[in-house]
């Protein structure tokens, strides 16, 4: 199931680009320089929680903020996604 690969890289790919756009912006808040709107934040945590929640929680970013909560909640949607797949057998091209 090649195609099962392809998925499986670009759902990493995209916490990579997660991951690094947090980390990213709150390098550009310490030196004052122009921001990522939140709104392309979230976005970007919706579809990669992994990489946005280690990236928020590495440089402690926007973790006070109560609409950044979401990230929280897309994860866990993300965990039950990924579980129910596993159980329904669509990952065993990797042995799971």
């Amino acid at each position: 199931m090649e195609y099962g690969y392809i998925i499986l890289a670009i759902y990493v790919l995209l916490n990579i680009i997660a991951f690094v756009s947090y980390v990213w912006d709150k390098h550009k808040a310490k030196e004052e320089m122009w921001r990522t709107k939140e709104s392309t934040l979230i976005i970007l945590a919706f579809f990669g929680p992994f990489g946005a929640t280690a990236g928020m929680l590495a440089v402690r970013h926007k973790t006070r903020k109560l609409k950044f909560k979401l990230v929280y909640i897309f994860l866990v949607l993300h965990i039950i996604a990924i579980a129910y797949l596993i159980y329904a057998g669509y990952f065993s091209f990797i042995g799971l």
